[in-house]
């Protein structure tokens, strides 16, 4: 569980439809991060947005236009542990944008019964 004090938060930037080896580069990023115990990620799809190309996509669009939506993926944790895995995260990102900030973490709490194994 992730301590109340200093912390990074981590955001990175991808299309849903960019690819990896495996897959989607979205679901390998969110299995990397749980892998190297990241306390929790959170992915999110946009409605609509544009990129460096500035061209507007929105998930109304019906085309391929809608398919090329964002993706952000959050997390908070730890700062050495933000740093340990950066290197590995930033390889990993082939099309994208990736950037954190400091935080601080005032709250953060489990409980039992929230927990599923």
């Amino acid at each position: 569980m992730l301590n109340a004090g200093p912390a990074m938060k981590v955001t990175v930037h991808l299309n849903q439809d960019t690819g990896s080896a495996r897959g989607f580069l979205y679901d390998d990023i969110l299995q990397f991060l749980q892998d190297h115990g990241i306390d929790g990620a959170t992915a999110l799809r946009a409605h609509a947005g544009f990129g460096a190309h500035q061209r507007l996509h929105s998930r109304d669009a019906g085309s391929v236009a809608g398919e090329h939506l964002s993706v952000l993926i959050y997390f908070v944790d730890e700062v050495a542990k933000v740093k340990a895995i950066l290197p590995e995260l930033l390889a990993m990102v082939t099309d994208g944008l990736v950037e954190a900030h400091p935080t601080e973490v005032l709250k953060s709490i489990t409980t039992a019964e929230k927990v599923l194994s």
